[in-house]
């Protein structure tokens, strides 16, 4: 776990969570090519622990308040230095004096609500931390350390199957049917392709998972896509009347529940993408939108 303060720094802070070792951890990106471990919180959860300061070269510390915040944030990566700030609590540990030994603060946020779940995607990162801050006359020390918040939001009960035709007048006209349009992170998608008439030569057909991420409003809206996953469902040329099976097993990809319009500045979905290539490399593609969303794991 880095410090964000530099090693001229006269004092250790470090936060520490009363039950981390108890909980799942995720590993995240940050901004540089390391990875940091987070533990896992929920929505409504107490978040409370210790800071632990230790001054260094055994010198008294002369400060002018310590506190603790727990912040959720947005931050949209064209619009760098600007955070959108959905959550901020803070509580006082301690005011104007003097840290001679090492000190340790216990704080809780009970009960905290969290509306959103923590994302890290190409353009936005939507974050939750604890900030610790030692005021002083010339320079703050501050520490931060990062969470991960899951959330379980069930989509609402209607659950259809997905039917659609798709075709070229006269060359080729294709059914296809998946069981469902929702599906929680660790599902399988079952479905089939139907072909009723076959005029062009297909060489082959591929399916794939396209998350799409908008951030922002117009005009300063982006879209971002990017293939989660893309296989091949049929290699050679079917006949009328064919019928190819897809069985796709979520669980091995890095998967996120549908976000919608998350406090008006992002959203991200996912599409099935089916591709027909014929001989001449043209491709054909139907894509339609299925929506994620996570489950409790036992």
């Amino acid at each position: 776990m880095t410090s964000l303060f530099s090693f001229s720094s006269p004092i250790d802070i470090d936060i520490r969570l009363d039950d981390e070792h108890d909980r799942k951890t995720v590993e995240i990106k940050t901004d540089s090519s390391s990875k940091e471990t987070c533990p896992v919180y929920f929505d409504g959860e107490t978040l409370a622990g210790t800071v632990v300061i230790h001054p260094r070269n055994a010198k008294k510390l002369l400060h002018d308040g310590i506190k603790i915040e727990f912040i959720g944030s947005i931050e949209l990566f064209y619009d760098r230095g600007n955070h959108y700030e959905f959550l901020s609590l803070v509580q006082e540990l301690a005011g104007p004096g003097e840290i001679r030994d090492s000190e340790s603060l216990p704080f809780a946020f009970n009960n905290v609500e969290k509306l959103y779940e923590s994302y890290s995607g190409i353009n936005v990162k939507l974050r939750y931390y604890l900030r610790v801050t030692i005021g002083r006359r010339m320079s703050d020390v501050v520490r931060e350390r990062d969470l991960w918040v899951h959330s379980f939001r069930l989509p609402a009960e209607s659950n259809n199957a997905i039917k659609m035709e798709v075709g070229i007048e006269d060359c080729l006209h294709i059914e296809f049917e998946y069981n469902k349009s929702k599906y929680h992170l660790k599902d399988v998608i079952v479905g089939k392709i139907y072909f009723l008439l076959v005029r062009i030569k297909i060489k082959h057909m591929e399916l794939s998972i396209i998350r799409r991420e908008t951030t922002g409003s117009a005009p300063n809206q982006y879209n971002e896509s990017e293939t989660i996953t893309k296989f091949e469902i049929m290699d050679g040329a079917p006949v009328r009347g064919e019928i190819i099976p897809i069985r796709l097993f979520l669980g091995g990809f890095e998967l996120t529940p549908t976000f919608r319009d998350v406090n008006k500045k992002f959203s991200t979905r996912y599409y099935l993408n089916l591709v027909l290539i014929d001989e001449e490399n043209r491709r054909y593609f139907k894509q339609q939108e299925i929506t994620f969303f996570r489950i409790p794991e036992n």
